[in-house]
């Protein structure tokens, strides 16, 4: 099916390689991206949630060799192989350490379907025959990759394949946009009923109301609390998260130990960028004792929280399979009633946001269960449930949403990820 594919080296598609500097330059608050390796994900994409910049007067220095532009495949070649990214956007940068550029010669390569051609198993073979394994890290020889070859069907065949695959990653991207505003919009109104106490209140009525007015800019009553030393609505209590459920560190576990249960298991590394966790596919499997399995069940009341290791740490359990429990390095907040489950998973965020600040990262640290149970927050009284109750009724169907949303994303990632491999060995063309 390949053999109207033609063998290039490297060296034959492009107009240039260049690496960046092996230095860092100070940082700065604004001004063009310093772009580094975490600034690529393994599936190919540009990842600027975290960016370092670079000072405007220090850009010139550090864009000497090259400045990147539209249509560059920047590449890591150290630490952290096989990440690629195509350069769009106009996107202001420089090249950060352990980061190389290629411009590419467009009249026989299209930019996109390289992106994913270095994607490929194919490339990534390639790739691995020329790595060298030192001390600290892994690398690639700059010098080796002109040699490198691939093979590539005509310029019109790789449009096409292009298309295909980056139609579905447009989807995909379009799909994490509206999430992102679905819980961006959650985010605040958490803000506003429960940080600013701004929820809906019938004054006439003297009671809470979906469609009244904002209870404290419109002149509610707010009386001073000791213990949270703030001002809360008159008639709130407040109450510690010890109160309102059970928190549970995970199981540490010997993969090599034989049980009668097979259960998947929540690692870190498995919580994705959502506020919900729904992935089920991927997670490692182990067989436990069944006593064990039911002592670490995620369940609809399940918060689960990682100690350590990534940023936005806190997650809502939106979907799960039978026998699903989490790792010793996480912790489980189950609810006690579920109708509190929403302000309580936005509650523990905004202690997410406040450790993390303090640590000086975006990672929670030093977190354990006696921290969380103290966590002192206001709460309506019974008379007053059913603000609570009001918040739900809103926040659920976003929370639908975006679950269909993410599972939808899933199936489009497999698609996507059993497209490739047969569109780049030419098993299948597009016409």
């Amino acid at each position: 099916m390949r053999e109207h594919w033609m063998k290039y080296q490297v060296k034959d598609i492009i107009e240039g390689l260049f690496d960046g500097p092996h230095a860092t330059p100070a940082p700065s608050d604004e001004g063009p991206v310093f772009f580094g390796v975490k600034n690529l994900t393994e599936d190919g994409r540009l990842d600027l949630k975290e960016i370092r910049h670079i000072a405007e007067a220090d850009f010139p220095r550090w864009t000497k060799r090259v400045l990147p532009q539209n249509d560059d495949i920047v590449f890591t070649y150290e630490a952290s192989l096989h990440r690629y990214g195509l350069l769009k956007d106009d996107l202001r940068c420089c090249l950060g350490r352990r980061m190389a550029l290629l411009r590419l010669d467009k009249s026989i390569v299209d930019p996109q379907f390289l992106l994913y051609y270095f994607l490929s198993s194919e490339w990534k073979q390639t790739v691995e025959q020329s790595i060298i394994v030192g001390a600290t890290v892994s690398r690639i020889p700059i010098s080796d990759v002109p040699s490198f070859e691939l093979s590539l069907p005509t310029l019109e065949e790789q449009t096409r394949i292009a298309k295909v695959l980056a139609d579905i990653d447009a989807k995909i991207d379009l799909n994490n946009r509206i999430n992102a505003e679905l819980e961006a919009m959650a985010k605040l109104l958490y803000d506003y009923w429960f940080v600013q106490f701004d929820f809906p209140f019938d004054f006439a009525q003297d009671k809470p109301n979906a469609h009244g007015q904002p209870y404290k800019s419109s002149g509610g009553k707010m009386v001073y609390n000791e213990r949270l030393k703030r001002e809360i609505p008159e008639g709130w209590e407040d109450v510690c998260l010890g109160d309102l459920g059970d928190f549970k560190n995970g199981i540490n576990y010997d993969p090599s130990e034989e049980g009668d249960t097979r259960a998947r298991i929540i690692n870190v590394r498995d919580i994705s960028s959502s506020s919900i966790f729904i992935s089920n596919k991927g997670l490692d499997e182990i067989w436990l004792k069944g006593n064990d399995v039911k002592k670490y069940l995620v369940e609809n009341k399940s918060i689960i929280i990682a100690r350590s290791g990534i940023p936005g740490a806190t997650r809502l359990i939106a979907d799960y399979k039978e026998n699903t429990i989490y790792c010793g390095f996480i912790i489980c907040f189950r609810v006690s009633k579920i109708d509190l489950k929403n302000i309580l998973f936005y509650q523990l965020k905004n202690v997410e946001k406040a450790m993390s600040n303090q640590s000086g990262g975006t990672i929670m640290k030093n977190v354990n269960q006696g921290t969380l149970r103290d966590i002192k927050l206001a709460l309506p009284n019974k008379e007053q449930f059913h603000i609570i109750q009001n918040f739900n009724d809103v926040l659920n169907p976003m929370f639908a949403k975006m679950n269909l949303v993410q599972k939808e994303n899933q199936q489009l990632i497999e698609l996507r990820d059993w497209l490739l491999p047969i569109l780049m060995n030419g098993q299948v063309k597009v016409r």
